[in-house]
């Protein structure tokens, strides 16, 4: 059977990251971890990838050696049903709205932002 999980890559805070997320997220840990060793493309002792369930959702996470000249788009997001103003508040600070919360008629509340490492959240009450 295929499997497909989402893939997030950052630049030296993947480990910022996924604490952050595994704070905000209710029934959120990190599964795994491994840091880059001397000699690796990395730096020494960061995260080379790791592997992190976000409210049962696992997620890759990976800490790119490269610099790119781009961060995350909202052309892929995170998906939420749950605790909107706690959430929102946490991930927002330091990011931006996309839209913020509010009733947009295919929803009582909702909104969706880029948290401060670019990556983007739709937060909606079910």
């Amino acid at each position: 059977m295929t499997k497909v999980t989402p893939f997030l890559m950052f630049e030296g805070k993947a480990k910022e990251a996924m604490a952050l997320y595994c704070e905000t997220i209710p029934g959120s840990k990190v599964l795994d971890v491994t840091n880059y060793g001397p000699g690796e493309d990395g730096p020494q002792g960061t995260i080379k990838l790791a592997r992190v369930s976000i409210a049962g959702l696992e997620v890759m996470v990976f800490n790119s050696p490269v610099h790119h000249a781009f961060t995350f788009t909202p052309s892929v997001s995170l998906y939420v049903e749950d605790e909107l103003n706690r959430i929102v508040e946490t991930l927002a600070k330091d990011g931006g709205f996309l839209m913020p919360p509010d009733n947009y008629g295919f929803s009582r509340r909702f909104a969706w932002l880029n948290d401060r490492f670019g990556v983007s959240w739709q937060i909606n009450l079910a």
